[in-house]
């Protein structure tokens, strides 16, 4: 039964629904998915807008009260459904132990918990709440399952705003993806050295320490070269060059570098972020550890910081991921089935907007313009103004944005 309750400035409705974990076989049971309905004190009757969530494996944002952000100007026009994507949050979470009795029991368990299981639970909930078509802001990879979304099932679309989320939907190599990933990471790291020139040698520094000293985490992992590159994944953030160059300031040794330095490489806490990342651009064909595969030697063994990047080793010096090793290594060579239906986009009728980040990290700016020339309708806005979070960083301005494109007041 759904619980309500008023908080400042918004009313809160929780509901948890039962969903097959695998839609196309019921018979393999079931799981749950947890939702937080939003809505103003006088707009429980406004249309819905689901948000989804960036990640892989990442639950809803949490909401303030009183709402701030995009959450604030969304309940001027919406009632927002919040979803927990299954196997994170409040839904039945994906921890370190996984079902199944051996390593391949296991991966085939985690391949139901991609963009495409995410959309047909969205499509249980619709039928569920008795909705007959709903709005969609999607994030990042909240926009990648926006995409599958109109590939899948557009009639259930009024509109769809995506922010820095336009995955290629042509059956690019995954291996394309990850080259062009690793060029803006090159591109992140000469910007940050252009402004904080003095952190070149402290880096350098510091790296040749990590892979020369045994240098430990709070939680016992220890400390190496090749975690702390892991760090570039700052570079993509609106805050990001501050966030390294204030780190890369304090004492290698002290409580403070290595609790930060840990909870910034904490890749445990959502561990199908790790196990499930490539697999989000895999539109079709096997993943085979491209991001590793592709990595320029400066990234492996010099001072390149990387990105969203995942490699092999993780899932041995992460101690919360150890337990997902084995299924890893399978996933990695799992063969994908596609995500998007191109034929279907090209002749997409849904509103659709979305943003174009110039500097993204990590959506490739030109694969994204060449998606936006793919879905029929959609409206990009192009811009240098934000980062990869931009959502975060001005979501007013942006979400008025979108929406003044995708209904054409813009």
């Amino acid at each position: 039964m759904p619980s309500s309750f008023p908080l400042p400035g918004v009313v809160t409705t929780e509901r948890e629904h039962r969903v097959p974990l695998v839609h196309a076989d019921p018979s393999r049971g079931t799981i749950t998915v947890f939702t937080r309905e939003l809505a103003a004190p006088d707009g429980r009757d406004r249309p819905w807008l689901v948000f989804l969530q960036g990640g892989p494996g990442f639950e809803a944002s949490r909401p303030s009260a009183p709402p701030s952000g995009w959450m604030a100007r969304a309940l001027a026009d919406f009632r927002v459904l919040l979803l927990d994507q299954r196997g994170t949050g409040r839904s039945t979470p994906v921890g370190p132990r996984l079902p199944g009795a051996t390593p391949a029991e296991q991966a085939e368990y985690l391949t139901h918990f991609r963009a495409d299981a995410i959309v047909r639970d969205l499509e249980c909930l619709r039928a569920e709440l008795g909705i007959e078509r709903w709005s969609l802001l999607g994030q990042s990879f909240g926009g990648f399952t926006a995409l599958s979304y109109l590939s899948m099932a557009p009639e259930a679309l009024r509109e769809v705003m995506i922010t820095g989320g336009l995955a290629p939907v042509d059956g690019r190599p995954v291996d394309d993806v990850y080259a062009a990933t690793w060029a803006r990471a090159r591109e992140a790291n000469a910007r940050y050295h252009a402004r904080y020139p003095g952190d070149r040698a402290r880096l350098h520094a510091l790296l040749q320490r990590l892979d020369a000293e045994d240098l430990r985490l709070p939680g016992g992992d220890r400390l190496t070269a090749r975690r702390f590159r892991q760090l570039g994944l700052w570079l993509g953030s609106s805050t990001g060059f501050e966030r390294l160059h204030h780190l890369l300031e304090l004492p290698p040794d002290s409580p403070a570098f290595l609790w930060d330095v840990q909870q910034a490489t904490g890749w445990e806490r959502n561990p199908l972020y790790a196990t499930l990342h490539e697999s989000c651009y895999a539109d079709g064909g096997s993943t085979r550890w491209s991001a590793h595969r592709l990595a320029p030697d400066e990234a492996l063994h010099g001072d390149l910081l990387g990105g969203e990047h995942v490699f092999p080793w993780m899932w041995e010096e992460h101690g919360g991921l150890r337990a997902h090793r084995d299924a890893a290594h399978h996933l990695a060579d799992h063969p994908w089935p596609r995500l998007y239906d191109p034929d279907r986009l090209a002749r997409n009728e849904v509103p659709v907007a979305a943003t174009v980040y110039v500097d993204d990290l990590y959506v490739e700016r030109t694969f994204a313009e060449a998606t936006a020339r793919h879905v029929r309708g959609l409206r990009p806005w192009i811009t240098n103004e934000y980062a990869h979070d931009g959502l975060r960083a001005d979501g007013d301005r942006i979400l008025t944005r979108l929406l003044d494109l995708v209904r054409g007041r813009a």
